[in-house]
């Protein structure tokens, strides 16, 4: 079993930058994602129904795309300059070209999407379809769902393993995992996860063989073995756990906590795990993302001491690596 211990203490995240969003304030964000290419961060305003362009080198909102109502999950293909967002309140897939920046086609899903994974060697796009209790598989070349996979309950968060070449899926009405294999959309495994209840939210250490899932019904980190496909550690969470991001360059894992926290766990090594910080953030923060480039962490917040804001946070990672 893997070892968690807790800090002595030392700031994790300094907070050096703010952007104010132009989308209604007080309402709830979701996810994030980064375009290297352009240096452009995607940020879902779920209840705003818009989806912010956001220039890293500038700080500045480019655009604001319409048409994403309950916007949820968003990934990006690079290869194909095409943003796809997971629309919960018409159960769609968007389609945006990044050229021209505008919705140019929607596909229809089973009943509220979700997260979303993208495996580029298959040229495949994996959306949670949390309450169709399923995952919908989009042939990105095509634009169209080529297969839809259906469980037993709600479906979490996927992410594609680039070691593995296997796509893991939240399994969160029955606390497990499961993995589909890209090559043929076929469900190659489920596997339990030991002291998990609810696992939503996931980010991978592929190099590492680990797999971070953030359990919601008891308030934990499971640290998931990809290997041996069991829970080889447990580590608290502030109540809310949603969005978990790796930075595999620091070794560190964030935890977007609803109740007013950004959790931060650094991985010493593959079984060795420690909390270093909860880092105080307004409540109702359910998502972030880390520039893997940079370190740096952004997260959004839609309100401040209860009076409604929409703004985005930018953090610095203060690097608690052991020497």
């Amino acid at each position: 079993m893997a070892a968690y211990a807790a800090d002595t203490g030392g700031e994790a995240l300094r907070q050096v930058g703010v952007i104010d969003l132009p989308g209604p304030p007080g309402r709830r964000f979701d996810y994030l994602a980064i375009d290297y290419d352009d240096d452009y961060l995607f940020v879902n305003h779920l209840a705003a129904a818009v989806l912010y362009v956001i220039d890293l080198k500038t700080n500045t909102v480019v655009k604001t795309i319409a048409d994403v109502p309950g916007g949820e999950g968003v990934e990006y293909a690079p290869e194909l300059k095409k943003i796809y967002t997971s629309n919960a309140w018409d159960n769609t897939i968007g389609i945006i070209d990044l050229r021209h920046m505008r919705v140019v086609k929607k596909l229809p899903t089973d009943a509220k999407p979700d997260g979303s994974a993208y495996a580029p060697p298959f040229h495949k796009l994996y959306v949670s379809d949390e309450r169709g209790n399923a995952v919908a598989v989009v042939d990105v070349l095509a634009d169209t769902i080529v297969t839809t996979l259906h469980f037993d309950g709600e479906t979490g968060m996927p992410q594609y393993d680039p070691v593995g070449r296997q796509v893991y899926v939240n399994l969160q009405d029955d606390d497990m995992v499961a993995a589909i294999d890209p090559a043929t959309d076929a469900v190659a495994g489920r596997y339990a996860v030991e002291g998990c209840q609810r696992n939503h939210g996931m980010a991978l250490d592929a190099e590492h063989r680990r797999a971070f899932l953030a359990c919601q019904g008891n308030n934990v980190l499971a640290v998931f073995d990809l290997e041996t496909h069991r829970a080889i550690a447990h580590v608290p969470l502030p109540r809310g756990a949603d969005v978990v991001k790796f930075d595999p360059g620091l070794g560190r894992v964030y935890v977007a906590c609803a109740v007013g926290a950004i959790s931060v766990i650094q991985e010493d090594d593959p079984d060795h795990f420690r909390k270093v910080e909860d880092v105080p953030v307004q409540r109702k923060v359910h998502s972030l993302e880390v520039d893997l480039r940079t370190h740096r962490v952004y997260a959004p917040e839609e309100q401040e001491n209860g009076e409604p804001v929409a703004r985005l946070l930018i953090f610095e990672a203060v690097d608690s690596r052991r020497n």
